[in-house]
């Protein structure tokens, strides 16, 4: 696996490199490094949004979420994904109509000038701030881990973690929004590609999707109901998750801003029935893998189960092929986190826009330090920790709703 890994992941760094620099901006002004020029289309918005969504707790997370909590795993995100695409329809909408593309720099800007006071859009980066940080934090550990099991006892954790955080602080800030974009193309094909390759391998041990659940229900029939061995899936955990997932268009950054940039209203459309498809697409492999281990590895610990499956049961390709999908699947949500968490302090920012916007790139290098720090001390509970992440962001909803759908929220604000 290791020689099949270097020659991978040499392609792959080499592609990310070439990406990032025939891609980077060739304008040194706020507009085009932090908007990528504000001209996307429904191929590119769909792999953007794909690759912004859909992370490391999807390929980690989401196989053990179906292990030890069973198939309401797939109403959890899957139902709850689709209903947000209704969600980017209206609100991707609703915004574009509001927003001026010339002046737009991000949300707590853009709140700011709608509520005409500048404490609202510090709540709004704030609030950004506080929840996007460990959902940053999420993708490093969980590579970080993974790489521990795939290479245990040769360096240490923070090893691998700090030089995950080098990699996507180089590439973000050389190329700008453009090429995290156009990496998110190669990032989303390999994402699938991969997902698919372990979910097909572990239906096919199980003898097909029919003979898959007869053997599940075997060991734990509980695993095939709501609400779970664990009782995790009731009614309250499952919408109050659909509702989080729901508000992410609308409350986070590295959203909301690539709805602004799509070219029209017609890309905005086909990107989000894609991202529909998309959804379903990668949720279902992980299905495939989260029963193939409640099966075989069902008593194991996350990190095992993990190990077990994703690596030691496959084939070295194929093992190297999930160490780089998993990586490239991190990279994509960090970094593009990372860069709206940028862009917004440049939203709040006044002054001369060469030196505003390196303010702004210095408060990356800043957060991703945080979210190393993070990533540290934090758990192994991927997928609770992101819909801890998506609940707090959600909190931002209301404030939100009301500068865009009240024609003057300024006349109506509580505070002067």
């Amino acid at each position: 696996m290791l020689k099949t890994l270097l020659i991978a992941g040499t392609l792959y760094l080499a592609v990310l490199v070439f990406m990032s620099w025939s891609n980077r901006s060739t304008k040194e002004n706020s507009k085009d490094f932090f908007l990528a020029g504000s001209n996307l289309g429904s191929f590119l918005g769909l792999f953007t949004f794909a690759a912004t969504l859909f992370s490391t707790f999807t390929i980690l997370g989401m196989p053990d979420f179906f292990r030890v909590h069973g198939v309401g795993a797939w109403i959890f995100i899957a139902v709850s994904d689709l209903v947000m695409v209704f969600g980017v329809l209206w609100f991707g909408y609703l915004l574009r109509t509001k927003v001026d593309k010339e002046t737009f720099m991000g949300m707590a800007g853009f709140m700011s000038k709608r509520y005409d006071a500048a404490w609202v859009g510090y709540i709004v980066f704030g609030t950004a701030f506080i929840f996007l940080i460990p959902y940053v934090a999420i993708q490093i550990r969980g590579v970080a881990i993974f790489l521990d099991q795939a290479f245990p006892n040769s360096v240490p954790l923070a090893v691998w973690a700090i030089g995950m955080v080098v990699v996507m602080i180089l590439y973000s800030e050389i190329g700008g929004l453009k090429a995290i974009i156009y990496n998110d193309v190669v990032q989303g094909i390999l994402l699938m590609i991969v997902i698919w390759i372990i979910g097909w391998s572990c239906l096919k041990d199980l003898g097909g999707l029919g003979q898959m659940f007869e053997q599940v229900a075997e060991k734990e029939e509980a695993l095939l109901s709501v609400p779970g061995p664990k009782g995790l899936f009731d009614f309250q955990f499952l919408f109050g998750s659909m509702v989080a997932i729901c508000m992410i268009p609308f409350t986070q950054p590295q959203v909301s801003c690539r709805l602004v940039i799509m070219k029209d209203h017609r890309s905005l459309g086909r990107t989000a029935l894609g991202l529909g498809g998309f959804a379903i697409l990668v949720i279902a492999p992980t299905m495939f893998i989260g029963m193939y281990g409640a099966f075989h590895y069902g008593d194991a610990s996350t990190s095992d189960f993990l190990g077990q499956t994703l690596l030691r049961d496959q084939s070295g390709t194929i093992g190297a092929l999930v160490l780089i999908g998993l990586i490239a699947a991190a990279i994509s949500t960090a970094d593009s986190q990372l860069f709206a968490l940028g862009g917004e302090t440049r939203s709040m920012l006044r002054g001369e826009d060469r030196r505003m916007m390196r303010y702004a790139k210095i408060c990356i290098v800043i957060f991703a330090l945080l979210s190393l720090a993070f990533a540290l001390m934090s758990s192994d509970e991927l997928v609770l920790l992101a819909r801890a992440s998506f609940a707090g962001t959600a909190l931002l909803g209301p404030l939100v709703f009301f500068g865009l759908f009240n024609a003057n929220p300024a006349k109506h604000r509580l505070l002067p």
